[in-house]
């Protein structure tokens, strides 16, 4: 595991993110991984190697300090993006990124680690539960488009 070198590892960052958000485009273009490093003191973003060297595995963290479902301190780290290529879940990849991010929020004087999964996505609520997260809340979002 290694923390992201933009410079180095922008293409296969980007191809996992765009494994990860298969239908949102531009999540591994210039612009949207040096968003996710922003602001720098603030975030972690962590790559999984295989014994070969290729990346096979992410995760991106940052701090809230804002309202997070189900904490109860501030700041929290919070897991923004979390993915394993298929191919090595179930192996302890996905529990050695998420250890390495509550490392790095322990540094920040974080005491509490958050995330959220879409409702509909129950592997990742068993990946969660797997790492030691606890269901805190569901969350259904509204929208009303308004007339102008």
């Amino acid at each position: 595991m290694r923390a992201v070198d933009p410079g180095r590892d922008a293409a296969p960052w980007g191809a996992l993110r765009a494994a990860l958000w298969p239908d949102e485009a531009g999540v591994d273009g210039a612009d949207d991984l040096a968003e996710a490093l922003e602001p720098a003191d603030d975030t972690c973003v962590l790559l999984a190697i295989d014994p070969d060297a290729t990346p096979i595995g992410l995760v991106e963290a940052r701090l809230r300090r804002d309202y997070v479902n189900g904490a109860s301190t501030s700041p929290v780290g919070f897991l923004e993006a979390w993915y394993v290529a298929p191919a090595w879940r179930g192996r302890g990849v996905g529990r050695m990124l998420v250890a390495g991010v509550e490392a790095w929020a322990r540094g920040r004087g974080c005491s509490e680690l958050a995330s959220d999964a879409l409702l509909r996505n129950i592997p990742a609520h068993a990946a969660h539960l797997g790492c030691g997260f606890v269901e805190t809340e569901r969350v259904v979002y509204f929208l009303k488009r308004l007339a102008p």
